[in-house]
């Protein structure tokens, strides 16, 4: 056996070569290093994604050139399968080039072998024996076939050769294994998008890139149940069905037609204490179209249901349209009456605010969230510090994540949460998500309202202080006096009074100092509500505010305190004014009520980045899962199990089985003298110390004497 290709006597030199290097063996070395490479990054990069999911990941740049390069589907590009289609036809060459050789090797004596060339053995033996040559070759041969060899006498004319092999079969092996290739990758070819291609070239089958009913999509985006394979995905809710899949493809997707319904009775599913799912299953009924015959199966994860050649696979589970009833509550304007919504997940539901028009598209509902909350950190209110030092320290911050602890394996159920898109008129969107109960952290009771602008991003929370009735009404009161500026008027003007109690008896001086305090916790209390002359409100804005003061950097953070303390004090009377225009009691001004304060400036400084209009509170829900099966037909499946067994065969046979061939000269003792000469040799392709005593073992047994 050589590595070279065949070599074809021709006068044409580049058919020849072309022909030499596609069946050597370095050419298919080379493939199957590329078809390792490819496959390591169709492992890494997840396959058949949605276009915008890779264009987020890498960038418009990067996202061209791996479409280019068809990194994002790579078992079905053109040029894996042109590489699968050439190592099969090395493959095949290979095995034309040496399974004749090996096939006639196997089935030759190697009697043309010559008694000098047998002394020149490594492993050979010499003796004498009184037999006659042809009485000595008989007893020969039955004791090697005694011991498992294949044995033939020769006569040589003036010498007896007794040839005998064994474990011939050694070279199955090497037509196993390579055969188990072609096998394998036929069947992967039978598996894989190429039929789906063929369909799309040449039966004008085109993806669907739009939205709409499943049945009333046309023809030439549905594939028939002639389809020989597909593999693709059913989203069913509780008491729906579905009788097609969903095949993705990079510019829309392919309807597969089922021969038959899917009808799912119940989703069951169980969970482990961090959240992770432990079980879930479906129990359905199938409605076989062509018979009208029903039957119920129970589909779990590694326990497919499998039906007229079609595989059913429990992959996951998504909300099948829960019915929600939610609270709105205005986030800008001096308006802080609620109102009632309704939605259903993956509806959308229209939603007007004065003159603008949004569209709330309900992406996502789950029932409970464990959450790792253990070291959250709710933004400026930091385990001992004051509200100055982390307004001296995070002025530049933002709301950040609700959970930024990764380490910390505090985990808890949380309750429910919501996840919706908010579309304005020009299609602009952002992607909220809003637990439905308070969430404790660090001692307090927070409601979690998530924002993000691209589906790439991570969730930042606005975190709104729960009240004394574990609502968010109170903070909802204070967010709309804040931007009433009357309310905020006449909270500075209470506050000032406050700080400097004036009587009948008060100088012009104390009057004017409380005049200058009134007019400066005004215009503090304008600036953090965002009507100042820079741009945005909260924190920021006083941050910017303080800087364009001509006042030495060293006496900045000295400012900074000034205001804070006018800020916190014009904020309770703008909290209590609120409360009396609402026919409110005033609260105590006890800790409680100071902490709450506290949480609720910073979620009043981190709601100028929120960017919604309303902010939208789960009351009610009435849940509704769906299991999502993947539905495959595979008919290389049972090739490709084929192709393992040659493989296994093949691997077994090159390892395990040790071909031996054995020689036995025989020749008359010469001189007049009875009896006869024996030379025996012996040869493998390993020399093992198993071999070496068998040879003992087999010079031993053959007779040596009468």
């Amino acid at each position: 056996m050589n590595t070279t290709g065949i070599e074809l006597k021709t006068r044409r030199g580049a058919p020849a070569e072309a022909v030499e290097l596609v069946s050597s063996m370095r050419f298919a070395i080379s493939l199957l290093t590329i078809i390792a490479i490819a496959s390591m990054i169709g492992t890494v990069m997840k396959q058949n994604e949605p276009m915008p999911n890779y264009v987020n990941q890498f960038g418009p740049f990067w996202f061209e050139v791996f479409n280019k390069i068809g990194l994002y589907a790579v078992y079905s590009a053109w040029w894996f399968l042109l590489i699968l289609t050439f190592l099969i036809a090395s493959t095949a060459l290979c095995i034309a080039r040496n399974g004749p050789k090996m096939i006639k090797d196997m089935r030759s004596w190697r009697e043309n072998v010559r008694e000098e060339s047998l002394r020149n053995f490594h492993h050979k033996a010499e003796w004498n024996s009184t037999l006659p040559r042809f009485e000595l070759a008989s007893q020969s041969a039955a004791r090697l076939s005694d011991a498992g060899y294949a044995v033939k006498i020769v006569d040589k004319g003036n010498g007896t050769l007794v040839a005998a092999r064994k474990g011939a079969a050694n070279k199955f092996g090497y037509i196993f294994a390579h055969s188990s290739i072609i096998i394998i990758l036929v069947g992967g070819m039978l598996d894989s998008d190429l039929p789906i291609r063929f369909q799309q070239w040449f039966m004008g089958k085109t993806p669907f890139g739009g939205t709409g009913v499943i049945a009333d999509i046309p023809a030439r985006h549905r594939l028939g149940l002639g389809n020989p394979t597909f593999r693709g995905n059913t989203m069913i809710p509780e008491g729906g069905s579905s009788q097609t899949a969903i095949i993705p493809q990079a510019s829309g997707v392919l309807v597969q037609d089922l021969p038959f319904d899917i009808m799912l009775k119940k989703f069951t599913i169980d969970f482990y204490s961090t959240g992770m799912p432990k079980l879930f299953a479906s129990d359905v009924l199938i409605r076989d179209h062509e018979t009208g015959n029903s039957f119920a199966a129970t589909i779990e994860v590694n326990k497919p249901l499998i039906y007229k050649g079609v595989a059913m696979y429990q992959s996951s589970f998504e909300d099948g349209g829960s019915k929600l009833k939610l609270t709105g509550f205005p986030m800008a304007g001096v308006d802080s009456q609620s109102f009632a919504l309704a939605g259903e997940v993956g509806a959308a539901t229209d939603l007007k605010r004065g003159g603008e028009q949004y569209s709330v598209e309900w992406s996502g509902f789950r029932p409970f969230n464990v959450e790792n909350i253990g070291g959250a950190d709710v933004r400026a209110v930091t385990k001992g510090q004051s509200l100055e030092q982390q307004f001296a320290l995070t002025l530049d911050k933002h709301s950040g994540s609700a959970a930024k602890n990764a380490n910390n394996k505090d985990l808890k159920n949380v309750g429910p949460s919501v996840q919706y898109k908010l579309r304005d008129k020009t299609g602009q969107a952002r992607e909220f998500q809003n637990y439905m109960q308070p969430v404790t952290i660090d001692g307090v009771q927070v409601f979690l309202a998530g924002m993000r602008e691209s589906p790439s991003d991570a969730f930042s929370f606005l975190r709104i202080p729960a009240d004394d009735e574990y609502s968010v009404r109170e903070w909802m009161r204070l967010r709309a006096a804040l931007a009433d500026p009357a309310l905020r008027a006449l909270a500075a003007a209470r506050y000032a009074k406050r700080a400097i109690p004036s009587d009948g008896s008060a100088s012009a001086g104390a009057l004017a100092l409380a005049k200058q305090l009134e007019e400066s916790s005004a215009k503090t209390l304008a600036i953090f509500a965002g009507s100042g002359a820079g741009k945005g409100g909260g924190f920021m804005a006083m941050s910017e505010f303080i800087g364009s003061l001509k006042v030495p950097e060293a006496e900045q953070r000295n400012a900074a305190n000034v205001f804070l303390k006018m800020l916190n004090g014009t904020l309770w009377e703008l909290w209590q004014a609120a409360r009396e225009r609402d026919g409110k009691a005033a609260v105590n001004a006890d800790d409680t009520h100071a902490r709450f304060l506290q949480l609720a400036t910073n979620a009043l400084s981190d709601s100028f980045f929120y960017g919604a209009p309303v902010y939208l509170q789960l009351d009610e829900f009435v849940e509704i899962k769906a299991s999502v099966l993947q539905v495959s037909r595979s008919p290389g499946k049972k090739v490709v199990y084929l192709g393992c067994l040659f493989l296994v065969l093949g691997v077994f046979s090159m390892f395990y089985i040790r071909e031996r061939r054995l020689w036995v000269w025989l020749s008359d003792a010469g001189d007049g003298q009875p009896g006869s000469r024996a030379l025996m040799a012996m040869s493998t392709q390993r020399k093992t110390l198993d071999f070496e005593h068998e040879f003992n073992d087999m010079k031993a047994k053959l007779p040596q004497s009468a």
